[in-house]
């Protein structure tokens, strides 16, 4: 068992598991060294608590201080988008790893590969994975290693795959591959299979893990569609090979084509449990489908209302493409202002904003809009506002509600129109660096749309969007100081 004063070393922090996986650690642990080939990208996300040491399983010298004085060491590493030649580099890295591992007196390595039936051709990404396994094993520190069929959580590549095909696609061509059995698993259960590998008894292992129930692809698809309330119609075609369907995915989802073909060749094995010691010996008990598609839903729900747009897209550089920019499931528009004025200065008319104060712009097309909302069942604009000046979360604003409120700072409204979709409309006030008098306002835009109705909406209004959000962003400005 590990203590809480051991070092844990995490590799692959900057992947989906890896990521999830250093919270876990973070809060089991208090402290976690992390090894990054750049550990400038990674300082900001990590926080406190977390030692980032440089360094690359294809370099051995840059190991050995990464590895000094650890007990147990994360090995999720793997080569998978690369151009080519991703197995010879994951034999090398894990012969680098384990080779160092051995040196620096590791006790044990838990290592994250991919479940298939070993009796069964297997595609050279899981090969690769079994390989990995088994090169570590050899090293003679003690591995535990866990192997999962398919991920489901908000950010996984098989969910982003999943949920591009179905809001994109109300008719689906499918091949073969998408029937194939697996068992998915959440991400979570992931996680915690992976904290409890820490305090098993010594000894290598090898263990399947699964959620509690077998579905396919079609399967997954079908209670994705369900839970998003999407009617899909799904034709199966049996010659479709993995190349073609790869070069298919890239354009229609967000996959690299060499990324989806390695994952569609991995697909062709069947992904389902067959020992079953994992629930004898971890205290787990694994989501279905449907509940850790439920919960990657309810978790991006989460993500994005304690995200700040202006933090997740200040990296991305100015806003120029025609549909704005997406994110997840979600299309957002953001455009910024400086003002000679404060913060509270600059926040004022966002707190006045809808009921008799009006939108600041397009005042008959803001009236249009809510009498077609009438016309369709909605509530329209004759809701106004409970107060001209003060603001309270929960209460409505004309056809939005309020979701979030921070005095002076943000003002986040949710949709209450009728629409193929959700939508949000942020506003942030943050002072200029070193200077109190001057302060940046952020209106940002954000949609998620249902299905390709949804965003057939989205692009088709988008021309209108941009000249109502920037004619309201500059008379915003206007209220409170001089536009910079």
């Amino acid at each position: 068992m590990a203590q809480t004063s051991s070092i844990i070393l995490l590799t692959g922090v900057s992947g989906y598991v890896g990521g999830r996986l250093l919270a876990g650690l973070r809060q089991r642990l208090g402290r976690v060294r992390c090894l990054a080939r750049r550990p400038e990208n990674l300082q900001a996300r990590c926080g406190p608590g977390v030692e980032i040491v440089r360094g690359d399983v294809l370099d051995p010298a840059s190991l050995e201080t990464a590895l000094k004085g650890v007990e147990v060491a994360y090995y999720l590493v793997h080569s998978m988008g690369t151009a080519a030649g991703f197995e010879e580099q994951d034999r090398q890295g894990a012969n680098h790893f384990a080779a160092a591992a051995r040196k620096a007196g590791v006790r044990r390595i838990i290592y994250l590969g991919g479940l298939a039936d070993t009796n069964e051709p297997l595609s050279p990404h899981l090969r690769s994975r079994h390989e990995v396994g088994e090169i570590l094993r050899r090293s003679g520190v003690e591995v535990i290693e866990l192997r999962a069929s398919i991920i489901i959580g908000s950010g996984s590549l098989s969910f982003e795959l999943i949920r591009s095909l179905v809001e994109r696609l109300p008719v689906m061509i499918t091949p073969r591959w998408v029937t194939i059995p697996a068992q998915p698993v959440a991400i979570e259960d992931v996680v915690a299979y992976l904290l409890a590998a820490l305090d098993l008894p010594p000894g290598s292992r090898v263990f399947e893990i699964g959620g509690s129930e077998v579905a396919s692809y079609t399967e997954i698809m079908r209670e994705y569609a369900r839970q998003r309330h999407l009617r899909r119609w799904m034709i199966p075609v049996p010659f479709l090979t993995p190349y073609l369907s790869s070069l298919w995915l890239g354009l229609i989802t967000p996959v690299f084509a060499r990324i989806g073909r390695k994952l569609i060749e991995s697909i062709r094995n069947s992904s389902v449990v067959r020992d079953r010691s994992a629930l004898d010996v971890f205290p787990i008990r694994p989501l279905s489908v449907s509940a850790a598609i439920a919960r990657a839903l309810r978790n991006e729900d989460l993500e994005f209302s304690q995200t700040r747009w202006s933090d997740a897209l200040s990296s991305a550089g100015p806003l120029r493409s025609w549909g704005g920019v997406k994110l997840g499931a979600r299309m957002v528009d953001s455009r910024m202002v400086e003002v000679s004025s404060s913060q509270a200065e600059a926040f004022t008319p966002i707190r006045r904003i809808g009921g008799q104060t009006g939108w600041y712009y397009a005042r008959f097309l803001w009236w249009l809009r809510g009498y077609l909302d009438l016309l369709v069942g909605g509530v329209g604009l004759r809701r106004g506002r409970r107060h001209p000046d003060q603001i309270q979360v929960g209460e409505t604003i004309d056809f939005w509600r309020v979701e979030a409120y921070e005095p002076d700072h943000r003002l986040l409204l949710s949709a209450e129109m009728k629409l193929p979709g959700r939508a949000w409309l942020e506003f942030e006030v943050t002072p200029v660096a070193g200077d109190a008098r001057h302060s940046i306002i952020r209106q940002t835009a954000i949609f998620d749309p249902l299905g390709v109705c949804g965003r057939l909406y989205w692009y088709g209004i988008y021309p209108l969007h941009v000249l109502i959000f920037r004619g309201m962003l500059r008379n915003l400005a206007r209220q409170c100081g001089t536009q910079k």
